[in-house]
């Protein structure tokens, strides 16, 4: 996703465009006269097959024979073909998917937009937030995490375990929310992912992300962007769990019952600071390779 780009045809890309919309429409006509020649010359096999070589000339339907409905059948498939080719392209083609696309990414802006306004304008206001935010927790923001015995999170920018049930929990609770992470974490995913706001942290100042997700350059900066959100995530990666550790109000745990080898751990939970309020226990089975434990904490 953010790996070298590819090198661009020296072209101008509204003739490019042109050019594969043309190559486009030209298959896309070369198959439908294809599927008339096959109807036509189909349809004349039937009516010989039926009245040539009395192949089930006994069956009748409205005193028709059988060739005359598959016929219509198969016609109704050409049309079908023939309506989208000529019809549907006219109505809904390229310029129908990128009108769309700019509408929704013209939502996204403003969206951005309307965040960006609400952080802090310079660095001074960043540094008077930072001073009080880090002292108080946050009542809404929750860290999540799925960590080894040993509180392993990961090795080489990756997970360490593929849990089926644990990623549709992740899924489940964090759907709808802005997610907080570190550029490292965000780049271990192939794409964004969806129905989530994502919230990066980078100390780069000209970090380029798609359409949609914001970049920030402190903790504090991404809980101020989130906080119209009810229940914020911190969702890795090892040093961005440890920054939120004193700010968060409650953590989601997967515990996984196995020791591995990592290179990133989650920071150790102080059980004076934090209470065990739920766990539920999933053993191993044929799509889970180990046992875990899925457990909330709350700060006391």
């Amino acid at each position: 996703m953010f790996k070298k780009k590819k090198q661009q045809p020296q072209i101008d890309p509204d003739q490019l465009a042109l050019i594969e919309n043309a190559q486009r429409r030209v298959k896309q006509k070369k198959r439908l006269y294809a599927h008339f020649v096959i109807f036509l010359i189909g349809a004349v096999f039937l009516i010989i097959a039926n009245v040539g070589l009395g192949i089930g000339e006994e069956f009748q339907k409205f005193d028709l024979p059988w060739f005359v409905f598959a016929i219509l059948i198969w016609l109704f498939f050409f049309l079908y073909h023939l309506f989208n080719v000529f019809i549907t392209h006219k109505f809904m083609g390229k310029d129908w998917e990128k009108a769309q696309i700019e509408k929704l990414v013209a939502k996204q802006k403003a969206k951005i937009e309307k965040l960006e306004a609400n952080l802090p304008k310079s660095k001074t206001d960043s540094n008077l937030k930072s001073s009080s935010t880090t002292q108080i927790p946050h009542k809404n923001l929750t860290m999540i995490v799925a960590v080894g015995e040993n509180n392993e999170i990961g090795k080489d920018n990756d997970l360490i375990w593929h849990l089926k049930d644990d990623l549709k929990r992740f899924k489940s609770l964090t759907s709808g929310h802005h997610i907080i992470m570190g550029r490292k974490t965000f780049e271990s995913f192939p794409k964004p992912l969806p129905n989530r706001t994502h919230v990066v942290i980078s100390r780069q100042k000209d970090y380029q992300v798609p359409v949609g997700v914001l970049v920030v350059h402190s903790l504090e900066d991404a809980i101020d962007a989130a906080k119209g959100d009810t229940q914020p995530f911190i969702i890795g990666g090892g040093e961005i769990y440890r920054q939120a550790m004193p700010l968060a109000a409650k953590i989601e745990i997967t515990r996984v019952h196995s020791t591995f080898n990592a290179d990133t751990f989650f920071p150790k939970i102080d059980t004076t600071v934090f209470s065990e309020t739920n766990r539920v226990m999933h053993p191993q089975d044929e799509n889970h390779k180990y046992a875990f434990s899925c457990i909330t904490y709350e700060r006391k």
